[in-house]
């Protein structure tokens, strides 16, 4: 197992797409994102070093799925592909494209789970300790790359909206409620613009190691988040505040939720 030579190869895979196109560009630094986050979550774990490498093999693939979505429907909307499974088809189908990756198949079934299992909206039914260890750190270096994302990109890029768009826009009841009461949202009860903002908040409650937090806490996500765009409606506005509060009070409180290293 080898990740430089899994790089190489995941390069060449990447010449059969525009790396021009924004929604392209945005999905290949935001892999690699996920490769810093994944390893530094793992180096913070005290994990082997075999876990670190597979930790990262694992987040250079997550999202080879997105690829082919962006090709066939130009989005990132769930409605139009479960990315997740299809990178797993490309990977361990017919073709057996993992081999290309990872020469050695003992690892196969955790970057199978990891990857199938890092959208879900609960992680659930995995048994296998090494395997749900791994399923975690892909999921937490996800959402910690989507902060940098969230901070740096276009909001037509990522949402496919325009930022004042979304800063006119209100939360509706349901995720008001669910984000206040310290929930993940669920995809389907978005329906707003503002609805998909705040959900990415909400991803602050689906981390599952405090080391994770701990990289939240240090690099000021919650507020430098929540404070990117100005909101124009005044309900929307208290709500954003009441958030912030209840967000930063959980990133630095949380303990015994979490899992352990």
């Amino acid at each position: 197992m080898d990740y430089n030579s899994a790089k190489e190869v995941f390069e060449q895979y990447l010449d059969g797409y525009d790396r021009e196109n924004d929604k392209v560009r945005l999905k290949i630094v935001h892999t690699y994102g996920v490769v810093t986050q994944s390893m530094e979550i793992a180096r913070r774990m005290r994990l082997p070093s075999e876990d670190i490498e597979l930790a990262r093999i694992i987040a250079l693939l997550h999202d080879i799925g997105r690829f082919e979505q962006l090709r066939r429907f130009d989005s990132f909307q769930p409605d139009t592909m479960d990315h997740a499974l299809y990178g797993v088809e490309i990977l361990f189908g017919e073709e057996k494209m993992i081999r290309r990756f990872v020469p050695d198949d003992r690892w196969d079934h955790v970057i199978s789970i990891a990857i199938a299992r890092h959208s879900d909206f609960v992680l659930a039914e995995i048994e296998d300790e090494r395997t749900l260890l791994h399923a975690r750190i892909i999921r937490d270096a996800d959402k910690l790359d989507n902060c940098r994302v969230k901070l740096e990109d276009d909001f037509e890029t990522f949402l496919g909206v325009p930022a004042e768009e979304v800063s006119s826009s209100v939360i509706t009841p349901k995720v008001c409620m669910d984000a206040l009461a310290g929930k993940s949202i669920l995809s389907a009860d978005r329906v707003t613009p503002m609805d998909y903002w705040v959900s990415y908040m909400a991803y602050f409650y689906d981390l599952n190691f405090r080391e994770s937090l701990d990289i939240v806490k240090e690099n000021d996500y919650v507020r430098r988040m929540i404070h990117r765009i100005p909101y124009r409606d005044s309900d929307t506005q208290r709500t954003m505040e009441e958030l912030e509060e209840r967000l930063i009070r959980y990133v630095n409180e949380t303990e015994g939720k979490l899992q352990k290293n």
